[in-house]
């Protein structure tokens, strides 16, 4: 038995790769988006040989208008899709004024426009059918903007935002929308953003797989059945901004500290 088809953004490595394996342990086909059409090609044949489901590769630069518009055909046009998992993305550990402009334009595309984008060309469908979902990966950064590069932050804290308003609009019409907001994890994100990941320290840093592991648990069902908890259905988040940032004001402080930000656990846990 088969929950549908899920396309994953992001699934050269990473959140991305992550959820593509488990999404496939818990009965989906996959449908892997990425540039690196080599890695995918591995993911694929890996999670096909574990589990025995439709591995779809779909190499495509997201930042490609013409890749991207290929990407929103196929959301509109396979009834089989069930579910969308925004997972691509970048990021930038340096201050905004040490930062290129240019590169924080190339990041609000990728992190904020492609995202609305997709959800654009895959929503109606999931209307029309009465069911679906959306996973939008956000980041802790969302709540704790001090944390990390501002505009990086903005992003993030539009995808947040996004989701909430999503699961307002669409959750009477059978579409279920989760934000996650990972912690500091140990992928490759931290090198292509300029800080490598061995050099945070350990105890801000999340095992790569945990964040989407405990996601998923709560929220998305097995093929061998289990109707979700009313209260999973029903709502995005657990906990609230103030209890968010007074959690983790500690590990942000740190992290922030690490990186070069005049940030103190009194101004991160501020609301």
């Amino acid at each position: 038995m088969s929950l549908g088809t899920a396309l994953i953004t992001g699934a050269s490595g990473g959140i991305g790769a992550a959820y593509a394996e488990r999404l496939a342990r818990r009965g989906y086909d996959l449908a892997l988006v990425g540039r690196n059409r080599s890695r995918l090609n591995t993911l694929a044949a890996h999670v096909s040989d574990e589990t025995g489901r439709e591995v779809q590769v779909l190499a495509a630069d997201l930042s490609d208008r013409k890749a991207l518009a290929g990407l929103e055909s196929f959301l509109i046009e396979d009834a089989t899709l069930s579910m969308l998992v925004n997972s691509a993305g970048i990021g930038a550990v340096a201050p905004l004024l040490q930062s290129d402009v240019a590169k924080m334009e190339e990041m609000i595309t990728l992190n904020i426009s492609v995202v609305i984008r997709l959800i654009y060309a895959a929503a109606p469908g999931f209307v029309a059918r009465g069911k679906g979902t959306i996973i939008n990966i956000s980041s802790t950064v969302a709540i704790g903007p001090e944390t990390l590069n501002g505009v990086y932050a903005g992003t993030k804290a539009f995808v947040l935002a996004l989701s909430q308003s999503l699961h307002h609009e669409l959750s009477g019409k059978g579409i279920r929308v989760q934000a996650v907001l990972p912690a500091p994890t140990s992928t490759e994100f931290w090198n292509v953003a300029g800080m490598p990941v061995h050099s945070l320290p350990s105890e801000i840093v999340m095992p790569l797989g945990s964040g989407a592991a405990k996601a998923l648990a709560e929220f998305v069902p097995c093929a061998s059945g289990g109707a979700l908890p009313k209260a999973v259905q029903q709502t995005t988040t657990t906990i609230s901004r103030r209890e968010f940032r007074q959690a983790t004001s500690v590990k942000a402080a740190r992290a922030a500290k690490h990186l070069g930000f005049r940030t103190k656990p009194e101004d991160v846990t501020r609301s």
